[in-house]
């Protein structure tokens, strides 16, 4: 049986990267503990910092709208944008192989939240000036932001 030093450790090295590289500099900051990806934190990290929440979660949603439209080759925009790359057979990006039932309802799946981030989150901050989010609500989203991020780069050739 391990002893508490040993299971301490293992608990330790556990630790996502980002997490360790906090913890040995003795400082926390909220995207490392949320492992937010870093093209999402070069848009977003300085006005959250400055307490711009909103226009923080915005610029993240117009960056992963930018690259799904630099994927595709697109001039689309938004909810249209999504609709188109994410479905046809095949698929202008294609996020799973889609050779099976499963993979074919996943990339489906990866539409609707591409498309219902962009009417969800991205075009309310886009047009409503006055606009507040939590510091909270903004991690939040700007965690999935960064998993949609990490899934188009994980895109299938």
């Amino acid at each position: 049986m391990p002893n508490a030093w040993q299971a301490f450790e293992s608990i330790a090295r556990a630790i996502p990267a980002p997490v360790a590289a906090a913890v040995e500099q003795d400082s926390f900051h909220d995207f490392d503990l949320r492992n937010i990806h870093p093209l999402i934190e070069k848009v977003s990290k300085k006005l959250f910092d400055d307490g711009h929440y909103a226009q923080a979660t915005f610029e993240a949603y117009k960056f992963l709208d930018n690259e799904v439209q630099r994927v595709a080759k697109s001039t689309d925009s938004g909810t249209s944008l999504m609709q188109k790359v994410f479905s046809g057979k095949p698929p202008l990006i294609r996020l799973t192989k889609l050779s099976n039932k499963s993979e074919e309802d996943e990339q489906d799946g990866y539409r609707f939240l591409f498309a219902g981030s962009m009417l969800a989150i991205r075009n309310p901050r886009g047009h409503n000036v006055n606009m507040a989010d939590s510091p909270s609500d903004c991690l939040d989203q700007l965690s999935l932001a960064s998993m949609l991020l990490r899934r188009l780069e994980g895109r299938q050739p």
